[in-house]
């Protein structure tokens, strides 16, 4: 790490696993942001050095080698940008358990989830609940449980529509 600059290894001292554990999901996503940059800035200065020292080398093997410093950060910021990647998967699989929990709750509540957690109304739709409220209990009331929606109707159609040109282009042969 003698290699960093004081910046560059704050960044770096950031990405360590107990200050990932403070930060939530925007913090680890601009974090994520900012080292990916510095991972990316090493990476390019690196292959740039390289590709300028192949001439004088002869092999692209040979002039890997020489250009080690900004080789060795890439590095450091590759391992770095690896945990905090890890560490943004996790706190978007927890905020994403916690939506879909948030959400079957209001659904199994239905009237009596909480007004934060369920989506805002518009005024028509306020509207028509109220004066349509007999008209959609009936219609849910006939409704059969194993219809299909007019969309699945018109993919099955299209499917077999396209079977139907597919075989008729093939018997035509």
């Amino acid at each position: 790490m003698g290699n960093l600059t004081s910046k560059e290894y704050e960044l770096v001292l950031e990405t360590e696993r107990k200050n990932l554990d403070t930060l939530d999901e925007d913090g680890l996503d601009s974090l994520l942001t900012r080292v990916r940059r510095a991972r990316t800035k090493y990476v390019k200065l690196h292959r740039d050095e390289v590709a300028a020292a192949v001439p004088a080398k002869g092999a692209r093997g040979a002039a890997s080698a020489a250009p080690r410093r900004s080789g060795d950060k890439a590095e450091i910021f590759e391992e770095s940008l690896a945990r905090v990647s890890a560490a943004l998967a996790k706190a978007a699989r927890a905020s994403a358990a916690e939506l879909k929990a948030e959400r079957l709750a209001a659904a199994a509540g239905g009237a009596a989830a909480s007004p934060a957690a369920a989506p805002a109304k518009t005024t028509r739709a306020k509207a028509g609940a109220k004066a349509g409220t007999a008209k959609a209990s009936a219609a849910k009331a006939s409704t059969k449980v194993g219809s299909r929606s007019a969309v699945a109707k018109k993919t099955a159609a299209s499917s077999k529509a396209q079977g139907a040109r597919r075989q008729a282009k093939s018997d035509a042969r």
